[in-house]
């Protein structure tokens, strides 16, 4: 890591001291579906739905025998109906493989319906304690724009976030990033005037702001063109 490394983490830390999840749970099955039910959807959002739907289907078991059409009515504010298929699919596979516990490793939460590396993630650092980064679209942008890492998928952001951040910090990095994120470092209008971090901001001394979503596809569109030309 170096200087200017440091002084982001530490600008981090400093503007973000008591930075923690948004969303609302107790237990993994919660984290579970709250992370699930996160995707594209606010965590103000799914903290009003989740009390009724946790309150009528506490546990992997009551989720299991439930229908789409019943937990649909609970989360369609989230968003697509596949999340409350996907919950109960999950539900069921935890109950038929994993004797009704929610897994504890990143290779069989990944099995699950609807849970991707960061919903794994999320769990297995919040829930089970285990030193994971989870890289949502925050993480993605606010790390690149601020040269911590760079890259153009999340995959490889983790893995230079995590070989950069101290084991010790990587949940604790996570939060901090999404506060910054969420409060400054905006998807289409990041407040970069007002940034503290601006002074060590890799985004802030180039002439174009940093989207690792847009740069990717903009590559990808760039490889598609050359390989149609021959």
């Amino acid at each position: 890591m170096d200087q200017n490394q440091q002084a982001i983490l530490d600008g981090l830390a400093a503007l973000y001291p008591d930075a923690g999840p948004e969303l609302h749970f107790s237990n993994p099955f919660e984290t579970l579906v709250a992370t699930i039910l996160a995707a594209q959807c606010t965590d103000a959002r799914v903290n009003q739905v989740t009390p009724a739907l946790f309150r009528d289907y506490p546990d992997p078991a009551a989720m299991a025998r439930a229908t789409p059409e019943e937990i649909f009515p609970y989360v369609k504010s989230c968003g697509f109906r596949s999340k409350a298929v996907n919950i109960i699919n999950a539900s069921r596979m935890i109950m038929d493989r994993f004797g009704g516990q929610v897994p504890s490793t990143l290779e069989e939460l990944t099995q699950l319906p609807g849970v991707g590396r960061k919903t794994a993630n999320v769990v297995l650092a919040f829930s089970f304690g285990v030193p994971a980064i989870p890289v949502d679209t925050h993480v993605f942008r606010v790390a690149n724009r601020l040269g911590l890492s760079d890259a153009l998928t999340v995959e490889d952001t983790e893995e230079q976030l995590m070989a950069l951040i101290p084991r010790e910090q990587w949940g604790q990095a996570h939060h901090w990033m999404i506060y910054h994120g969420r409060r400054v470092c905006h998807s289409q209008k990041p407040d970069c005037e007002h940034c503290p971090l601006r002074p060590q901001c890799k985004s802030a001394h180039l002439d174009h702001m940093i989207n690792p979503k847009a740069d990717a596809r903009k590559r990808a569109q760039q490889r598609k063109t050359k390989a149609a030309d021959g």
